[in-house]
């Protein structure tokens, strides 16, 4: 990269003629520039080939610019840029600036969760192969597949792949001295055990991958020769295997054919379906004229024009939503991923950076056709069609949150709609192992991502002694207490509606704590009893006159049922750590930070008590005479 800092241009006191002349200063060499407005907030980050030409075309008289580009315009105070040696590096240097600032004028897309991915772990000396909707909780090494349109349909690809090929089945052993039955029959290669090496299992692991990235094709003919090696070396019960496998992959993909006049050429299909908030986007991968498969996208779209009218999106802005997510998507792929033919639906607003940086990657040169007629055009016409399909579904599920909420808004005489609901459960056996849950609702849906556990710390909660009404009160104290007295309660993260699972008694118990607060008033406070499915508010005698299946009453059961869930979920989660603890607690020598290591070697208390003395000493932090103390204790006789 020439030039590692901005340089800056400030535009907000320059004549027609001055800014003209400023703007020489900007050099024609590829790079990526920031728009900023006069509270010095990032507007918009952009890439160009020739960063003078492109920042220019935004100031010049008679540009016809889009309505969201032209009020971005008007805002614009101050120009920086950074040069970099090539088109490539400008569009990668582009993608991680808008994930590091998210701009308000750029295409966004959307953190949607409800498309998985597959996560192949290959940080990990023996890889394991997931199904996940979470992003994030990969590390360095890992590849992410996706994300996919059809879960079932992964999902039975999983367990085609699972049944093929020989893979760990479990995600923690069995058995500590021996592999289980899954190695017997074949469809593991005994990982636990090191029955088989990291190299040799990486292997299979590789073969696995060749699926998600669309290059089955090519998988059955590397089968099919070891297939052939093997019958000609008499070998025919590895040559069974391995015709098997064939079968399986082939019938992953039967009915997926797709008509093209050339079905040899790798290529992928993107199209969308937009209204004036969210674009679905869907990309087909077609690998040997099989769509091999169907990925989904979702992107914030900006209908606002610089008088504040609601304006449809052009095709210019539509054509930049699909460029975003085509960088989005490409950046994570392996070269061999990379199609030599991507057919789209608009025009890209950089296509030829785009097409520069994957034929770069590629090492072949890399085709973009925006199809006019025919069968590519009929291609394009499918794959829109499954993204209206998609945009209405989404269209269908937005509608019905609005009735739940403008329900709840009349059911509890709300100033306006409810954007954070929040809802609090308990969960013991008799005080023991006391936990709370706290679950957040955002627009009618779950955000599990401010969800959030609680260990109950009142000592008089013990083994026999439960208290609803005093542990509700101390969760209450503890989710509010910064908020006492009226501060920062415009906080996005202060609820609307605080829902408490219960009835009369833990809604009174939390009151006298918000009262206590002064937050009483600042929040919709109410409980939701079981049995009849009743509303009570604070110092009402009698329920809220309510039926139990309308749009407000079941959005307030999905947060009061969610609750309940995570509650016991961290309730079963905490019962089965103390219980293991139990055993290990009575054991002279063996602290908390000792118990730790040998769990997490040992995995599980049934290994401890058939390990020897010898097997007890290797583990981390366990020496001879502890290993002696935990087998003695095992064995008494």
């Amino acid at each position: 990269m020439n030039q590692l800092n901005p340089s800056s241009i400030n535009l907000s006191t320059s004549s027609t003629l001055n800014l003209e002349r400023r703007l020489q200063e900007i050099p024609p060499e590829p790079g990526v520039y920031f728009m900023r407005d006069a509270s010095d907030r990032i507007l918009y980050i952009g890439k160009s080939k020739k960063l003078r030409s492109r920042v220019r075309s935004y100031f010049r008289e008679g540009s016809h610019h889009t309505p969201r580009i032209a009020m971005m315009v008007r805002q614009v105070v101050e120009i920086e840029f950074i040069v970099t040696d090539s088109e490539a590096e400008a569009l990668a240097l582009e993608a991680n600036l808008i994930k590091q600032h998210q701009p308000h004028f750029n295409v966004l897309l959307k953190d949607d969760k409800k498309y998985p991915y597959i996560l192949i772990t290959w940080s990990e000396d023996y890889p394991r192969i997931l199904l996940t909707r979470n992003r994030r909780m990969g590390k360095g090494k890992d590849k992410y597949y996706g994300p996919y349109t059809d879960a079932n349909l992964l999902r039975n690809v999983l367990y085609t792949i699972k049944r093929t090929f020989p893979l760990r089945q479990r995600p923690q052993p069995l058995f500590k001295d021996r592999p289980c039955l899954n190695y017997d029959i074949g469809r593991c290669p005994g990982v636990c055990q090191s029955l088989i090496t990291p190299v040799d299992y990486r292997q299979t692991v590789e073969k696995v991958a060749m699926i998600f990235q669309g290059r089955t094709g090519e998988l059955i003919e590397t089968l099919t020769a070891q297939m052939d090696r093997a019958a000609e070396d008499l070998e025919f019960e590895q040559a069974g295997l391995i015709r098997d496998r064939i079968h399986n992959l082939t019938a992953l993909n039967a009915d997926q054919k797709v008509s093209l006049s050339n079905d040899t050429i790798s290529r992928d299909a993107i199209a969308l379906a937009a209204d004036l908030q969210t674009a679905c986007v869907q990309l087909f991968q077609i690998r040997a004229g099989k769509l091999v498969g169907r990925l989904g996208f979702t992107a914030e779209v900006q209908s606002l024009s610089e008088d504040l009218e609601v304006v449809e999106p052009s095709h210019e802005d539509l054509g930049a939503i699909l460029q975003r997510v085509l960088e989005e998507h490409y950046q994570s792929a392996d070269p061999v991923e990379i199609p030599l033919e991507i057919l789209v639906q608009y025009p890209l607003p950089d296509g030829e950076i785009l097409v520069s940086y994957l034929s770069g990657r590629k090492g072949r040169k890399v085709t973009l056709i925006t199809p006019q007629r025919q069968v590519k055009a009929a291609l394009i016409e499918m794959v829109e069609k499954n993204a209206i399909h998609e945009l209405t579904r989404l269209q269908r599920q937005s509608e019905r949150n609005l009735a739940s909420l403008e329900d709840l808004v009349e059911i509890l005489g709300l100033p306006e709609l409810p954007r954070r609901i929040e809802g609090f459960d308990i969960s013991h056996i008799q005080g023991s192992n006391a936990v709370a849950s706290q679950v957040v609702f955002i627009d009618g849906l779950p955000a599990k991502q401010h969800y959030r556990h609680y260990k109950i710390q009142n000592p008089e909660v013990t083994i026999g002694h439960s208290d609803d009404y005093a542990s509700h009160a101390e969760i209450a104290r503890r989710r509010f207490r910064k908020y006492a007295g009226g501060v920062n309660t415009e906080d996005a993260n202060f609820p609307d509606v605080v829902l408490i699972d219960g009835g009369k008694g833990q809604l009174s118990a939390v009151m006298e704590v918000l009262e206590e607060l002064n937050l009483a008033d600042r929040m919709c406070i109410l409980s939701l009893a079981k049995q009849r499915e009743e509303i009570f508010l604070p110092g009402a005698s009698l329920p809220l006159p309510t039926d139990a299946e309308q749009p407000g009453v079941q959005l307030l059961r999905r947060v009061r049922d969610e609750s309940h869930r995570f509650a016991i979920t961290f309730h079963r989660q905490q019962r089965s750590v103390k219980q293991t603890r139990s055993h290990l607690d009575e054991i002279p020598g063996l602290g908390s930070h000792r118990q730790k290591q040998l769990l997490a070697h040992f995995h599980s208390i049934d290994y401890i008590r058939a390990a020897s003395i010898e097997d007890l000493a290797k583990a981390p932090g366990i020496g001879t005479h502890v290993a002696t103390e935990i087998y003695r204790y095992f064995h008494p006789s």
